[in-house]
């Protein structure tokens, strides 16, 4: 009897204390969080001037309030015009989260089901294998399980590619490993779950992308092509870090190439804005009182998918719809990243605390919008602080060293044949004609509909150093009578499309 009382005093004690439904805690008090917003600043900003990045902004909110934004730095490298909160930078592959909030909106107009075969809806869709087309299902488009290999065909989009030819090389693509096996994040799927969006819609991904989300968020600097980042007065530059070098990147057709894979990664905002996002989600699928999307087709789409590992922190992480899911004491994070060609980006959010962060910068091949984001949820739940980004930026150091290293030819070097042997015509299923031609007694690539001329240097008997976009080892695989057979392209290997036939 002793026993049972104690039992049900807990169980009163437990019931009493409970927070309500869809409540949040409370977390820390004002003066707490003063001071973590101050040490975040510090840490963001210390981090900023380590990786060299030129400028970002960060934003975080706390439930309907935006109880933090700042710019840092400066937009161009060398110069002297400020970041300030109305900033558009890119924001990459976040933008993917809006490609899935709309199928999540059609889902609820009855259009289709996540279950529905991709195929019933568009006819014309093919993967490699036969049977993995019958049974590749609307919700396995944003999941990133489908077989292919990490990025398997990114690299039309630079070549001048457009979408609807970029679907359809899918179906060249080998697969790398069983459907729904493995996690391996690719870009072309979401072309594809845009497709579905403008069928039932009669309205292209971008028309729709204004009507049914950054309109009524109120997300007014927030827009969708090149020449929007290139007219807007208050718009960031781009930067890479190139052999451990921070450099200015043109806004080129290179750079611009996200847009062609806008539904995957081709969106310009602010942090302004970017807060209004981060407060739809956090409410779960409403803003200022108005519901865009139900609460559950909202947890469907960030509910684990597909088994990623340490993509983040230590700690199981998953892939969701356009969401990646980590676990995280005392609640999971939902978080995704972006990266352009000039641009980095980092959006977290923890719906049981009612918080969330954004942090957007003009430098690329950096962890630091990560590092912040997580130091900030480490500062507000008061758990042992770690720095990951010590960690991370030594890591990258070592890759800028050992990319150097690669680069360098080797002590003894065998002479290239005649360049003119080289030249010719050459094959990809997925990547079309590439032409080998001789000009100025220097060697060139012609790819895509673009006609990109690629130069090539030379770096050891048939194998050469190809400049953007292909930036890697371009090998030419001769046969018995000094005529190569084929083009073998590093940067390729990857999505397992490296290799190009000789046709004339």
């Amino acid at each position: 009897m002793k026993r049972l009382i104690i039992i049900l005093l807990a169980i009163i004690l437990a019931q009493s204390s409970a927070l309500p439904a869809n409540a949040k805690p409370a977390g820390p008090n004002k003066k707490e969080m003063e001071k973590i917003l101050f040490e975040v600043e510090q840490y963001a900003n210390q981090l900023r001037q380590e990786w060299g990045t030129p400028g970002m902004a960060i934003a975080i909110v706390k439930n309907d309030e935006t109880i933090y934004s700042k710019g840092f730095g400066v937009k161009g490298l060398g110069g002297s015009d400020l970041v300030d909160t109305e900033t558009v930078f890119q924001i990459g592959s976040t933008s993917k989260a809006f490609t899935s909030l709309l199928v999540g909106m059609m889902i609820e107009e009855g259009k289709f089901s996540w279950k529905d075969k991709v195929i019933n809806h568009l006819p014309d869709f093919r993967m490699y294998d036969q049977w993995v087309t019958s049974e590749f299902m609307i919700e396995d488009l944003m999941a990133q399980h489908s077989g292919m290999a990490p990025y398997a065909g990114d690299m039309q989009a630079g070549l001048g590619f457009d979408r609807e030819r970029i679907i359809k090389s899918i179906r060249y693509i080998k697969p790398v490993s069983s459907f729904r096996s493995e996690f391996a994040y690719v870009n072309n799927l979401f072309l594809v779950a845009a497709k579905l969006v403008e069928k039932y819609t009669g309205e292209s991904w971008e028309d729709n992308v204004k009507k049914r989300i950054f309109e009524p968020l109120g997300m007014n600097d927030t827009t969708l092509t090149s020449e929007a980042l290139m007219q807007v007065e208050n718009g960031t530059g781009l930067h890479s870090r190139d052999g451990g070098k921070v450099v200015s990147v043109p806004m080129d057709s290179l750079s611009f190439s996200c847009y062609v894979y806008g539904p995957a990664g081709g969106i310009n905002s602010n942090v302004i804005d970017m807060a209004k996002w981060l407060k739809f989600h956090i409410n779960r699928g409403a803003l200022n009182g108005k519901e865009l999307l139900k609460e559950e087709t909202l947890d469907f789409m960030q509910t684990p998918k597909t088994i990623i590992g340490d993509a983040f922190i230590e700690g199981g992480s998953y892939y969701c719809q356009a969401w990646v899911y980590t676990e995280y004491n005392p609640y999971p994070i939902i978080w995704h990243n972006g990266e352009t060609n000039g641009n980095k980006t980092m959006i977290a959010i923890i719906p049981e605390a009612g918080i969330g962060i954004i942090v957007l910068s003009n430098m690329t091949n950096s962890k630091m919008p990560e590092a912040v984001a997580h130091r900030f949820f480490d500062l507000y739940f008061n758990n042992p602080l770690r720095d990951l980004n010590k960690e991370w930026l030594a890591k990258a150091k070592e890759k800028d060293r050992l990319e150097i290293l690669s680069r360098k030819q080797p002590p003894s070097i065998t002479p290239a044949l005649p360049y003119e042997n080289y030249t010719g015509t050459y094959q990809n299923p997925v990547y079309g004609d590439v032409e080998a031609i001789l000009a100025e007694e220097s060697l060139y690539m012609i790819m895509g509909p673009n006609k990109v001329k690629i130069p090539l240097t030379h770096y050891n008997r048939d194998t050469f150093l190809a400049d953007e976009p292909i930036e890697d080892f371009v090998s030419f695989q001769m046969g018995p009578d000094g005529i190569p057979e084929s083009i073998v392209m590093d940067s390729m290997k990857n999505d397992g499309n490296q290799l190009f036939s000789r046709t004339e």
